[in-house]
C-alpha cells in the first residue's frame, strides 16, 4: 500500500466506526420503541460528531401516523439548531425511511442519511431514490443484521 492510500483508508475506517457507533445509538432508541410496543425504529441526528436529536417511533403512543422516528428526530434537530435546514447533519435510522420520511429529509436538505435494514415493502427506494435531496449522501446496511433482527423479533411476538 502506498503512502497516499493510507490516509484515505484510515479516513474510511474512521467513518465506518463512527457510523457503527451512531447506529448503535439509534438501535438503543429502537429498543425503547420495542419496549413500548411500537414498531422498533430508532433514529439519531448527528452534527459535528455530537448527537443533537434522538427519537423512536411513537405512532401508537401519540395516535399520530406521522410520529415516525425520523420525523420526530428531524423536528428535534431543527429545534436544536434553530433552523429548518440540516445540510451539515447525518440522520442514522435503523430502518430505511418511508416515502414520507424521505420527503421530509428532502425539505430539510439533509446532508447524509445512514440506515440499517432495508424496507423492501415501504422504503423510499422502492418508489424513487430521487425522493431525497440531490446532495444527500446515502450509506446503507450499517448494522443491518442487528436492525433486521430487532424488527423480525417484534413482528414475531406480535403474531404469536
Amino acid at each position: 500500500m502506498n503512502n497516499l492510500a493510507r490516509p484515505r483508508l484510515l479516513s474510511q475506517l474512521m467513518i465506518q466506526l463512527a457510523d457503527e457507533y451512531f447506529m448503535r445509538e439509534a438501535l438503543k432508541e429502537a429498543k425503547k420503541a420495542y419496549e413500548a410496543k411500537e414498531v422498533p425504529v430508532g433514529a439519531v441526528i448527528v452534527s459535528g460528531r455530537h448527537i443533537i436529536a434522538r427519537a423512536h417511533n411513537q405512532v401508537e403512543r401519540l395516535q399520530d401516523t406521522t410520529a415516525h422516528a425520523e420525523m420526530l428526530a428531524l423536528t428535534a434537530a431543527c429545534n436544536h439548531i434553530g433552523g429548518k435546514y440540516l445540510s451539515a447533519c447525518t440522520l442514522y435510522v435503523t430502518l430505511e425511511p418511508c416515502c414520507m420520511c424521505g420527503g421530509a429529509t428532502y425539505w430539510a436538505q439533509l446532508g447524509r442519511l445512514v440506515f440499517g435494514a432495508y424496507d423492501p415493502r415501504r422504503g423510499y427506494s422502492t418508489v424513487a431514490t430521487q425522493l431525497l435531496h440531490p446532495r444527500t449522501e446515502v450509506t446503507t446496511a450499517v448494522l443491518c443484521e442487528e436492525a433486521t433482527q430487532q424488527l423480525t423479533r417484534f413482528f414475531q411476538c406480535l403474531r404469536s
